[in-house]
């Protein structure tokens, strides 16, 4: 079948999507808790179910008075139990696919329970409705001409006890539908090999001569995979070899200080940039817009969402609210009830609403990777705010950064510790950190608040970081390639340390 009329085809069967997305959209709150209902339904004869007596369970408010919010640790013993084998513990269908993560505040490994509803009706799903979204907005596009370049992760799948582990990549990889590998590179051989520097070769060899039309990864690690074609190729920009690019589908980490170094390597005005909000627990969110910064909450994936006010997040008076009752700006925990039996698990992200009509969000940052030891609510979504703009200025480039607390000590006021590896540096570093300080001050009336006269915080402190020291980092601790990240900010100067180790070197390992 010629490619155009694939492409025509293709476009028709996504877009009748745009339907079912409709209902949502202006019926949002009846379809959260109709999905409730019908999960609360599916698991009344679990484990689970019986523990708590779903069937007796015909409202919200009965489900939140009996279900308690639960972290990984607390739902660990039932994930192990099914790893074994026992099935109906905390859904319904047997889960064989755990996606494995270790997240970056835990060297300890998650097993995330992925079942066949949560591959079909939300990743997979996911993925038909983003280029749904994308084509409905451009409906000249001819991504399908072509083919789109994916970096995932770098795990393959490992087997025990009949079920199976793996990154999430790996595991949607394993799965994926004929329509999505036959528009994909590299090989599904290449996108799960293990090795980074040999899958990156592997990468390069593989999709150089095709006719790649999007991209889709990680905004930290897609680069160096981006740089290394630039070098390997001799060519000056990503057109010269691709010339029919048209669109990045990203996310994982925030894209707004790797914004300015995309567009040098990627020079055209129009080139779309589409960000999407997923992890191991599910697919959430997915920028709806042509040259927008906000992402629609899907709310017809199999998944319930709750919210936890991030100014009463782990104190004796923390609240949970449901959707109908966010506001707008305001930080929230994301706590979520899936169709892969995760009941009102608390996913460790924070975002806020941007818009209630539709619900728009935007990723703010992490429960763990704030800093708030002197009262300033530090987000991630701050400091890359603050990064992107102090480079815009100052005419630099920042390649990766992580932020600690300098405790108070005797009569030494607080301060905020960075290390930073630039790749192109600040002519003034003094005047770097000085505009840097401003900026968060700019984004965060709290920081600007202790920061004033240095009431209680003095200015920020920058350790310049040595080349490769994160791509280091990551690597002696077993984290290089496709899903994982540097822990942004902590209340600890645990991260901090290790790296300032490494700087020194030191054995920084854990």
């Amino acid at each position: 079948m010629p490619f155009p009329i694939i492409n025509s085809i293709a476009s028709w069967v996504l877009k009748q999507r745009i339907h079912q997305i409709e209902l949502f959209l202006k019926y949002p709150n009846e379809v959260q808790n109709e999905l409730l209902m019908n999960l609360i339904r599916t698991c009344d004869e679990t484990v689970m179910g019986k523990k708590y007596d779903f069937e007796s369970i015909k409202s919200y408010e009965t489900f939140a008075e009996r279900i308690p919010v639960s972290s990984y640790e607390d739902l660990e013993p039932m994930i192990e139990e099914t790893r074994k084998g026992y099935q109906n513990v905390f859904w319904n269908t047997p889960i064989k696919w755990f996606a494995k993560s270790s997240g970056t505040t835990n060297a300890k490994s998650k097993f995330i329970p992925v079942s066949n509803e949560a591959l079909e009706d939300c990743h997979y799903k996911a993925s038909k409705d983003l280029l749904c979204m994308y084509l409905n907005n451009n409906e000249n596009s001819e991504m399908f001409l072509g083919k789109s370049l994916r970096l995932g992760g770098s795990s393959q799948i490992y087997e025990n006890n009949n079920t199976f582990f793996g990154d999430l990549s790996a595991i949607l990889i394993e799965n994926m539908p004929m329509w999505a590998e036959f528009s994909s590179t590299p090989s599904n051989k290449v996108s799960l090999m293990s090795e980074w520097e040999s899958k990156l070769t592997a990468i390069i060899n593989e999709t150089k001569n095709e006719n790649v039309t999007s991209f889709a990864g990680v905004p930290s690690w897609m680069l160096v995979l981006l740089n290394r074609i630039l070098t390997e190729t001799g060519k000056d920009n990503l057109f010269d070899l691709w010339p029919n690019l048209e669109v990045y589908f990203h996310g994982g980490v925030s894209f707004e200080p790797y914004r300015e170094q995309y567009k040098k390597i990627l020079p055209k005005a129009d080139f779309k940039y589409y960000e999407i909000y997923n992890a191991s627990e599910g697919f959430f969110a997915i920028q709806d817009l042509n040259y927008s910064n906000d992402l629609l909450l899907m709310l017809d994936y199999g998944i319930f969402y709750e919210f936890i006010p991030m100014d009463t997040f782990g104190t004796p008076n923390q609240k949970i609210i449901r959707l109908a009752d966010v506001e707008l700006f305001k930080n929230y925990a994301m706590v979520i009830t899936t169709n892969a039996g995760l009941w009102r698990y608390m996913i460790g992200d924070t975002v806020r609403f941007t818009s209630l009509n539709p619900y728009r969000i935007r990723v703010s940052g992490r429960t763990k990777h704030h800093i708030n030891v002197f009262g300033e609510e530090l987000m991630v979504e701050n400091t890359d705010t603050a990064i992107a703009k102090t480079c815009s200025v100052l005419n630099c480039e920042v390649i990766d950064y992580t932020v600690a607390p300098i405790f108070m000590q005797d009569k030494e006021k607080g301060a905020h510790e960075w290390m930073i590896e630039f790749k192109k540096h600040p002519e003034n570093m003094a005047v770097f950190q000085k505009t840097l300080d401003e900026n968060i001050q700019s984004v965060n009336s709290d920081y600007e608040a202790k920061r004033y006269n240095n009431m209680t915080l003095n200015e920020l402190k920058i350790n310049v970081a040595r080349e490769n020291l994160f791509y280091d980092w990551l690597k002696e601790n077993n984290k290089l390639g496709g899903q994982h990240k540097i822990p942004r900010l902590s209340n600890q100067r645990d991260y901090l340390e290790q790296l300032k180790a490494m700087q020194q070197g030191i054995n920084s390992k854990f």
